[in-house]
């Protein structure tokens, strides 16, 4: 439980009420609670260890030793521009606040669009990834468990399924078990990595030539050239370092909002870039050798075992296991927040049920429902498809970097409609926020193209697809209709939409827009 002041309570209280919106939310997290969040989300046991085989088979040893640093200055810049943005508007509903606050209701009913997408896709990736792993670890211990084939996919879509429940009755349980558990995933994974680390450096056999070999194992296994397969290796950070916008999203549960939120947004990448760097490079030196390790059911464990024996190398993996499903509940949690705000605002279908809150609570209860059976839906191609994995992690990552980036870009074009926050990134933030915006559009176009080759069916990468089919559904519905009745943030403080919603005497017709 957070402790702040009255006076400080009060402050942030009239700030939200300036912003537009009554504190309906329990104002309960600490500036630390805020920072753990965004770097349980980031997770690097998650998105390194979990995409550390799809790095490997792409670029070799130089998806982490070479891609993970490029990136992690990069995607600096990108939250060094959310940062100062957040700061300025401290509101749940972050990036889409943002970006109808800059550049109005258009850009941010489709910001906000994108946001969910990537959500409910990061919320599949990670506890996805984490129900891969709970296969494999059963196998272990239970070879003839289906870990292959038809089998395989439908025991890895029922364990899905169970964390995906389990994460969400967590989330039922209120905003200060979810910022307890936090605060436990921060120290947790900060302390996970010393500790794994510290096991494969000094007991473990390193690689005879460690640095050469890490430098420059840059053969790709994916079909295509090694400079493409380096590019694409790039997913493996790209991937990890999403979900900082959390950080905003819980900014109406923060204390001290305008400044813990973008502190915890550009704290939770920078000890994640060092964190995850440290992780990787030490599985990078004590691997037997790539074929092996790709060879086997999961690299990770494959190395934790058989370089440290199979007692110690499970407990090992094990701890990974625990911070991933931390990093799922907490991703969990933001998707929900970012449902309820954009729903408070009526830019959903069914925007009553989404934005009522649990008054026991206070959480809101129909929005944790939503993102996970939106999530679990998202990995349903899991049983025809072999690259679902890596296409559910492109669609994330785009889709949040599409996001992310639209706010930094109306910023740039549009500097005086940005009130002054307490965070400010002065006489550098054209040439960080341009940079960025370049950044984005990178990436996008960079992890639509194909992870292997020859392309076929059981491998497309089918995230071009998926956001062309976003894109066919967004625009027409834009303009047929939202565009009437959509008019972006709803303040609350002078009319009570929530409060109707939450008592049941909004017309259907309304909730839809269709009255206004």
């Amino acid at each position: 439980m957070a402790r702040g002041s009255a006076e400080q309570l009060k402050r942030d209280e009239e700030l939200l009420r300036k912003l537009g919106y009554r504190q309906d939310l329990a104002r309960a997290m600490s500036g630390f609670s805020n920072f753990a969040i965004s770097f349980t989300i980031i997770s690097v046991l998650s998105g390194c260890l979990t995409l550390f085989a799809f790095g490997l088979t792409s670029a070799g040893t130089t998806a982490a030793s070479i891609g993970w640093p490029i990136v992690a200055v990069c995607v600096m810049t990108v939250a060094l521009s959310m940062a100062e943005i957040a700061s300025a508007y401290p509101t749940a509903g972050g990036l889409y606040y943002w970006a109808s606050k800059l550049g109005g209701p258009a850009w941010g009913w489709f910001t906000a669009w994108f946001n969910l997408i990537g959500e409910v896709a990061v919320t599949a990736g990670i506890l996805y990834g984490l129900a891969i792993f709970v296969d494999a670890l059963i196998n272990q211990f239970a070879p003839g468990f289906p870990a292959s084939g038809h089998a395989g996919a439908v025991a890895t879509l029922v364990i899905y399924a169970i964390i995906l429940l389990a994460g969400a009755f967590l989330n039922f349980s209120g905003v200060n078990v979810v910022s307890m558990l936090n605060s436990i995933s921060a120290w947790w994974h900060v302390v996970g990595v010393i500790v794994i680390v510290a096991a494969l450096l000094f007991f473990a056999p390193i690689h005879p030539h460690p640095w050469h070999f890490a430098y420059t194992s840059g053969e790709s296994r994916s079909g295509f050239p090694n400079w493409y397969g380096f590019l694409i290796g790039l997913l493996l950070a790209q991937y990890t370092f999403t979900g900082y916008d959390a950080s905003a999203h819980v900014s109406e549960e923060t204390v001290g909002a305008d400044k813990s939120a973008p502190r915890g947004i550009i704290l939770s990448v920078a000890v994640s870039a060092i964190a995850g760097y440290v992780l990787l490079m030490g599985f990078v030196v004590s691997m037997p050798d790539i074929s092996h390790t790709l060879g086997s059911t999961n690299p990770v464990l494959y190395i934790l075992t058989t370089r440290l024996g199979r007692s110690v190398g499970t407990a090992l993996f094990l701890v990974a296991l625990v911070a991933e499903f931390f990093c799922g509940t907490a991703s969990i949690t933001a998707n929900s927040r970012m449902i309820y705000a954009f729903a408070r605002d009526r830019g959903i279908p069914g925007w009553r049920r989404w934005s009522k809150i649990n008054k026991a609570k206070h959480v809101p209860a129909n929005a944790i429902w939503l993102a996970i059976t939106c999530a679990f839906i998202l990995a349903l191609p899991a049983l025809f498809s072999t690259v679902i994995y890596a296409a559910v992690t492109s669609i994330a990552t785009v889709g949040l970097y599409v996001a992310y980036v639209i706010p930094t870009f109306l910023r740039r074009i549009h500097p005086e409609r940005l009130p002054e926050g307490a965070f400010k990134l002065g006489r550098w933030g054209n040439f960080i926020g341009w940079f960025a915006v370049v950044w984005v559009v990178f990436i996008c176009i960079l992890f639509m193209l194909p992870t292997t080759g020859p392309i076929t069916i059981s491998n497309f990468n089918f995230t071009p697809v998926v956001l062309l089919i976003v894109f066919a559904c967004l625009i027409p519905w834009w303009f047929v209709s939202v565009r009437h009745w959509f008019r972006g943030p709803i303040r609350d403080v002078d009319e009570a939409p929530v409060a109707a919603v939450n008592e049941g005497s909004v017309p259907f017709g309304e909730q839809l827009g269709l009255d206004e």
